[in-house]
């Protein structure tokens, strides 16, 4: 991993704007021009934006806290997101404008036999594993929820796929040593609340969970040092669940002797314990339990809504899938409202918990036309004909429908 010695082991500065200085612009000053993403309801139309340090052309849906949304048709061109292009996604507005690789230090405490005190070159110097992996906002496609919901009104990027280099955090623990009887492992990174009282943004994993091998602590993404947006110097990777565990500028890991009674992982991002993370709207009584698995979907990224294409003749389709948790067994697509299904070809497999393209030649008829998309993954579980609601707009993975017209 030398490659990465010479970007990470030094003192990194942002040389553009700086988070400090974009938090006081207002959108209109940020904007280079305008999208309508038709959220139903309206109040669609968001900003572009390339004022934020190692970003390019993004949806601007917040400043301060950054929400950046990557612009669709990104996912049309790869199945790794780029970096400039990935999606970032902020709780508190304090967020370090520049950091002192040198300086930084990664502790682990708690219950364990020693505390660890780890700088980057000490991580860089453990053995380095490779992992591909789609990161999903857990609002991801909120903007569609109806009725709707408080949050961020996102469409469909806030995810991405990239390649994560990084450690085991099972390798990190255990120069630690875990003691008998832990129960979980907490997360914690640099940014801060913006009042004292605020609830520290702090997630924590099962301690089997935390010790899988899968779950690692990444330095490095798609081959180059993370962005600070997206968490500069380090990053949790929990693969196959959702980002809101994924801990961005990760420096402080504790092992815990007893349930983590934190506000993010005990009152916050709960989802109903119901199939599909669904209720009724004004529904009361419901059980709550935390977010955790993502679910399969699939996306057509190369025809956009109300586009216009010749009838009679071969239409070439292709999209993006992902399973979720685990791996993609098969695409379907269907031109007659789910009537019938055909099986799309699916590309190279990148990993189980990468995006995975998917492509296939139909013919459409004259007039109105409409494609719908269905991911199977590995384990049986299929995308659902109808929305999932819960009060926070989480879990979202109905089955995409584009109209378009042949003529």
């Amino acid at each position: 991993m030398r490659m990465f010695n010479e970007a990470l082991c030094r003192r990194t500065l942002l040389k553009r704007a700086g988070i400090a200085g974009l938090s006081l612009l207002s959108s209109s000053a940020l904007a280079d021009d305008a999208i309508d993403l038709w959220l139903p309801g309206g109040v669609g139309t968001r900003a572009m934006t390339t004022a934020f340090p190692d970003k390019g052309r993004m949806i601007l849906q917040r400043t301060r806290p950054p929400l950046l949304e990557t612009p669709f048709e990104t996912f049309d061109n790869d199945i790794f997101t780029p970096n400039q292009l990935f999606y970032v996604r902020w709780h508190w507005s304090n967020i370090p404008s520049n950091i002192d690789a040198d300086a930084f230090r990664l502790t682990v405490h708690g219950h364990v036999n020693t505390n660890v005190v780890l700088s980057l070159r000490d991580l860089l110097a453990m053995p380095a594993v490779d992992l591909v992996a789609v990161n999903q906002c857990s609002g991801n496609s909120r903007g569609f929820f109806q009725p709707r919901v408080p949050g961020g009104q996102w469409s469909n990027g806030s995810m991405g796929n990239a390649r994560w280099t990084g450690v085991r955090l099972k390798d990190v623990l255990d120069r630690a040593g875990v003691k008998s009887g832990a129960v979980a492992v907490r997360f914690n990174g640099l940014d801060e609340q913006v009042l004292p009282d605020g609830p520290d943004f702090m997630k924590s994993l099962a301690i089997d969970h935390a010790r899988d091998g899968e779950v690692m602590i990444a330095y490095a993404m798609n081959g180059q040092q993370l962005p600070l947006l997206n968490g500069f110097p380090l990053r949790l990777v929990v693969p196959g669940w959702y980002a809101t565990y994924w801990v961005k500028m990760l420096n402080d890991i504790e092992v815990l002797d007893g349930p983590d009674e934190s506000f993010w992982t005990k009152s916050a991002y709960l989802i109903p314990d119901t199939p599909g993370a669904t209720m009724t709207p004004g529904e009361t009584g419901v059980k709550m339990v935390p977010i955790n698995r993502m679910v399969p979907r699939s996306f057509v990224t190369n025809l956009a809504a109300g586009a216009r294409v010749t009838a009679g003749a071969p239409l070439e389709l292709r999209g993006i899938a992902f399973g979720g948790d685990t791996g993609v067994k098969n695409v379907d697509v269907s031109l007659d409202r789910g009537a019938t299904w055909l099986a799309a070809s699916l590309g190279a497999d990148a990993g189980k918990y990468s995006f995975r393209r998917w492509q296939l030649s139909v013919t459409p008829s004259r007039g109105d036309q409409a494609i719908m998309i269905r991911c199977t993954n590995s384990e049986g579980k299929t995308q659902p004909a109808e929305a999932n609601w819960n009060p926070s707009g989480f879990m979202r993975n109905v089955i995409e429908i584009t109209n378009f017209v042949a003529a």
